[in-house]
């Protein structure tokens, strides 16, 4: 299998978006829904980009359950969508099940991999742009305690929070970062009332700037962190224009452009690993106008030239996924 340290490219829920060619790409939503405002919402951003580009058509299925994920993945091979993109770290023992079966069809799995000829597998350094984001939230604080809301309990939602925690402690040692999830089952990454809850006891700590990488649970976050009027850090998508003055910045996985660069590639794409870190300009942070009046040219230019110094290989962030001994906790 080729290993490639690149970024390659620069109503019902059953039903299909359109009656399309055999041909057609195909993107299978993980649980939270098509308009989480994060995730999932991203790949759905990056599909109607490649769509409204190339005038193509895709077709589309949400998940209820989780039970649907091997029945979903198999309908979509068997409709003769090439290549399928499924999304989420839950959907590898899919592949590793369906992929075999269907030989001609490239697949796209995103925050996974799957060893398998006609699978493309694409994570990103999540740790990489947590540390930045990190970096701006001990830049704004001002109570000497940030905080971390993370849906499920897995080492990837872990390497988020422990690359969050060393880029605070990078600028501030003494920093106290509160870290909770919100749960062991795939329902944590669809609870904002229990995001909510958690982000406000991390508020009555002291907690200022509270960052989420909860799915769509993370919408009560960022809400609580607006009513108790201190900052909140959006994940994946964009997040700054939910609530513009209170969301200090969002950590950005490119999730779109892995999406795109599948359907752009098609049928007998170039499957092995893609890592999308901040050398390729898969994990960043934001900054618009939503937030412009947030982040100071100070804060921006300490925040650069960390991430130069990432890429430069001359600063090592902690990845928890390799190694579970977090130095910053």
């Amino acid at each position: 299998m080729t290993s490639l340290k690149t970024f390659l490219g620069a109503g019902s829920a059953l039903a299909f978006t359109a009656t399309l060619a055999h041909a057609d790409p195909a993107l299978m939503f993980d649980l939270g829904g098509k308009f989480d405002k994060s995730f999932n919402e991203a790949a759905y951003n990056g599909a109607e980009r490649w769509k409204a580009e190339t005038g193509g058509g895709y077709r589309e299925i949400e998940m209820q359950a989780a039970a649907q994920r091997v029945q979903f993945a198999r309908r979509l091979a068997e409709a003769g969508s090439n290549p399928v993109v499924v999304m989420g770290f839950q959907n590898a023992p899919t592949l590793e099940e369906v992929a075999p079966d269907y030989p001609d069809t490239s697949f796209v799995l995103i925050d996974a991999v799957v060893d398998l000829p006609n699978v493309r597998s694409v994570i990103f350094a999540e740790h990489e742009g947590s540390y930045l984001v990190g970096m701006l939230a001990a830049m704004a604080n001002e109570t000497g305690t940030v905080s971390f809301v993370g849906g499920m309990e897995i080492p990837l939602i872990t390497a988020f929070a422990c690359g969050f925690a060393q880029g605070a402690k990078a600028v501030n040692a003494d920093i106290n970062v509160i870290v909770n999830y919100t749960g062991d089952t795939p329902a944590a990454w669809n609870d904002p009332v229990r995001g909510g809850e958690i982000a406000r006891a991390q508020i009555s700590q002291g907690s200022d700037v509270v960052f989420a990488a909860a799915g769509g649970t993370g919408l009560g976050v960022l809400q609580a962190a607006a009513d108790a009027g201190v900052y909140s850090i959006g994940v994946d998508s964009n997040q700054n224009y939910l609530h513009p003055g209170s969301v200090l910045t969002s950590m950005l996985k490119l999730v779109d452009q892995a999406v795109y660069d599948a359907f752009t590639d098609g049928p007998g794409l170039e499957t092995g690993v893609v890592l999308m870190d901040l050398a390729a300009g898969g994990v960043g942070y934001a900054l618009d106008e939503h937030n412009a009046d947030l982040i100071s040219a100070e804060m921006q230019e300490a925040v650069e030239a960390a991430r130069a110094a990432i890429i430069a290989g001359e600063l090592s962030v902690h990845d928890y996924r390799t190694d579970s001994v977090c130095p910053a906790f």
